[in-house]
């Protein structure tokens, strides 16, 4: 998606301009929208893909270290080097950036979903066991709801990554407000533009983010009762 920026010069290139806010109101929109539309998708996509790997991890020990490492690696390539390698077999787009920002977000959820899983108490496992509780039953109405705080710290920390992460995607032509960003350096070093891309990155993944710790709140009522 290519955004079109119109602006006004401005005496003294201020760092912030509502007049260029006004002028490219539509440009700005749809960058917002796209950078949000790709990180949601992106951290969907991630979530999918880790929680079951950490599932595997919480079964099977033996496959936790290789699936940590795993993601691990992943996540310590540079991403301009992950999209250089990956563009040519995917070409230049949106699936593309979501492979990238999906690759980078499972270390995070995949290592705190283990955690979560990890700390539910043998007690608790053992009296589902003795209910007559099989391993998929156990997982589903025991693991995965104890083990939901943890889960959701990995998706809060994917997502707020994530966001800053799409912004990388300038360098194929979809990356949202970081096109806004990259564009603003070439104009000049048009201070606004960086500023206004900026700030929407970071009130996005603060957005988000109370989001998310809301729908957590409602999803682990038992955490609001605990005595102090």
């Amino acid at each position: 998606m290519s955004f079109h920026l119109s602006y006004r010069a401005e005496p003294g290139n201020p760092w912030f301009s509502w007049q260029y806010v006004r002028d490219n109101s539509d440009t700005i929109l749809a960058a917002l929208r796209e950078h949000a539309s790709l990180t949601g998708r992106a951290v969907l996509l991630a979530a999918l893909v880790a929680l079951p790997l950490a599932v595997v991890a919480y079964w099977y020990r033996r496959l936790a270290g290789p699936i940590l490492a795993l993601t691990g690696v992943l996540y310590t390539i540079p991403s301009l080097a992950l999209f250089a390698f990956i563009a040519p077999y995917l070409g230049i787009g949106a699936v593309t950036v979501l492979t990238v920002v999906v690759l980078y977000a499972l270390l995070v959820i995949v290592r705190n979903a283990v955690a979560g899983l990890n700390q539910v108490p043998p007690e608790v496992r053992d009296a589902a066991e003795g209910m007559g509780y099989g391993r998929w039953a156990r997982l589903f109405r025991i693991d995965l709801p104890l083990a939901l705080p943890g889960i959701l710290t990995g998706v809060r920390l994917a997502t707020v990554s994530t966001v800053a992460l799409v912004t990388v995607g300038v360098v194929i032509g979809r990356g949202g407000l970081g096109q806004l960003i990259f564009a603003g350096f070439q104009n000049n070093f048009y201070k606004a533009q960086i500023m206004t891309g900026t700030l929407l990155c970071v009130l996005l993944a603060l957005v988000l983010d109370l989001i998310l710790a809301g729908v957590g709140r409602l999803l682990t009522p038992w955490l609001r009762s605990r005595p102090r």
